[in-house]
């Protein structure tokens, strides 16, 4: 699955997560207890599956968010489906 960064010093970063599930906060063990970024939401495929997970800066409110997503349009980019993630 892809790992989409929304905010923060890595905006509009991307990398590949090799995992079933994703993490609920990005990096998972920062070391100094507060979280870089949370997930804010994952695009599922049809089969059900994966394709992409977007992470926030913990200071950005969900509609900021969320509309960022939208204007980069990670659901067409991706064929699939956004749904927030369990918190």
């Amino acid at each position: 699955m892809r790992a989409l960064f929304i905010g923060g010093s890595v905006d509009n970063s991307e990398l590949d997560l090799d995992t079933d599930r994703p993490p609920l906060h990005y990096p998972e063990n920062t070391g100094g207890g507060l979280p870089r970024y949370r997930l804010h939401h994952v695009g599922v495929r049809d089969a059900g599956d994966i394709a992409y997970v977007v992470y926030a800066a913990p200071d950005l409110a969900d509609e900021v968010v969320s509309t960022i997503s939208d204007e980069r349009d990670y659901p067409r980019r991706f064929h699939a489906t956004p749904a927030l993630a369990a918190r």
